[in-house]
């Protein structure tokens, strides 16, 4: 299935939750997710008992996640510039932020409190003020999200969060709905995080009514790597990845026959003593995943470049400099001390990542993602005059006259 066989199904949901609001979504929900929520918002006191009741083991990975999440994010604000054109003429760039994101938090075959620190620090960075998350139902938790990930949202300040998951939930965000026990979600002006291919035809779908982040795909990890690589840490990193879906892809590609043969019998013994068996073996499988033999490392670096991968791993000598000169990849981590799961927990760093390619023209989520930059134009009569001549010129050029006639009436009038 592609996204446009997704658009068809997930059509009639969008066009009912815009109908027909919250009594749709809840319809939804049953349906697909076999839970109808309690309630679409998650009650506070739900949520601080999820945060009272985390392992402390986990509380504190989470908190530290949050800390070096901030660390980084913080160093990415932007600052507004002014810049003097001409005596009397200033174009200054303000950065403003979204008024109100949603944050979307997938369920299914893993929890992703993770998510939830990716999503909330960036946009609290760079200053929203009105953040939703979003997570679907779960049968096994009466109907709410997965406790950790509203633990997540507590110890991040985030207490509007609503159980419901899928196209209907982005439907919700991009419309806004009056809730069944009072109340009302409000429409979002932007929509991020990543989900399943019905999420991402909702988004695509509703781009235009809503920002998007992007379109989501299965995960990728490539891995370029020479003989002194370790082929035990390839090996795991390659699994590491494809544990997440079995459409997951995962890429070695090296110059090596030797490290191609001593990573493919490594990943037939860890695949062993994994828990996602089947679910591993299936991505390793798949079309998507291979060991790619190239000439060399040069040859190599042509290969990651043009698969512009969602994880780019360097397990070379000199890999800091190779980094340096990758072009496309979502996110390179150098070396045999910074696997691809550091980056999905405590790097600092962001996991939310363009995937299918979309590296070549795109960037993962930062606090970039919820900024707007509006250019403020100040010119004083004197500066508009020295430049009216150009914009009529530009004007006549163009078949606009009536550009040149704005300028021209203030010269009419001896303004200018």
């Amino acid at each position: 299935m592609d996204v446009a066989d997704a658009a068809e199904q997930i059509a009639p949901i969008l066009r009912e939750v815009r109908e027909e609001g919250a009594e749709a979504v809840l319809r939804w929900s049953e349906r697909l997710d076999g839970v109808r929520p309690p309630a679409l918002r998650v009650p506070a006191e739900q949520i601080a008992d999820a945060e009272a009741g985390l392992e402390p083991a986990v509380r504190a990975a989470l908190l530290e996640a949050i800390d070096r999440a901030q660390r980084a994010h913080l160093d990415q604000r932007r600052t507004d510039t002014t810049s003097v054109v001409v005596a009397g003429g200033t174009v200054t760039e303000r950065w403003i932020p979204v008024e109100r994101v949603g944050l979307y938090v997938p369920g299914g075959r893993a929890v992703y409190p993770s998510s939830v620190i990716m999503n909330v620090v960036p946009a609290q960075v760079a200053g929203v003020s009105s953040l939703v998350v979003v997570s679907p139902p779960q049968r096994d938790f009466g109907g709410w999200p997965h406790p950790t990930i509203l633990a997540a949202c507590a110890l991040l300040g985030v207490d509007e969060v609503y159980s419901v998951g899928g196209a209907q939930a982005i439907a919700m965000l991009a419309y806004g709905v009056d809730l069944p026990a009072g109340g009302r979600c409000e429409a979002v002006d932007l929509v991020t995080g990543p989900g399943n291919i019905y999420v991402t035809a909702a988004k695509r779908a509703l781009r235009g009514v809503i920002g998007i982040d992007s379109e989501a795909g299965p995960t990728e990890i490539a891995i370029l790597a020479d003989d002194t690589a370790d082929p035990r840490y390839v090996a795991a990193d390659l699994l590491s990845q494809a544990e997440h879906d079995v459409l997951a892809a995962a890429v070695l590609v090296t110059p090596s026959a030797a490290l191609a043969d001593a990573v493919a019998v490594e990943v037939v013994r860890q695949v062993a003593n994994t828990k996602h068996v089947e679910r591993i073996t299936e991505a390793l499988s798949g079309v998507q995943s291979a060991i790619v033999l190239v000439d060399d490392i040069e040859a190599g670096l042509r290969v990651v470049n043009a698969y512009a991968a969602e994880h780019l791993e360097i397990h070379t000598e000199n890999a800091r400099e190779l980094a340096m000169r990758v072009r496309n990849a979502g996110a390179i981590f150098v070396g045999t001390w910074a696997p691809v799961s550091l980056g999905d927990y405590c790097a600092g760093s962001n996991h939310v990542l363009p995937t299918r390619g979309s590296a070549r023209y795109s960037s993962g989520l930062s606090v970039q993602s919820f900024l707007r930059g509006v250019h403020i134009i100040d010119y004083d009569q004197a500066a508009l005059r020295d430049v009216a001549g150009h914009v009529i010129a530009l004007a006549q050029a163009e078949d606009l006259p009536a550009h040149g006639d704005a300028i021209r009436i203030r010269a009419e009038r001896g303004v200018i």
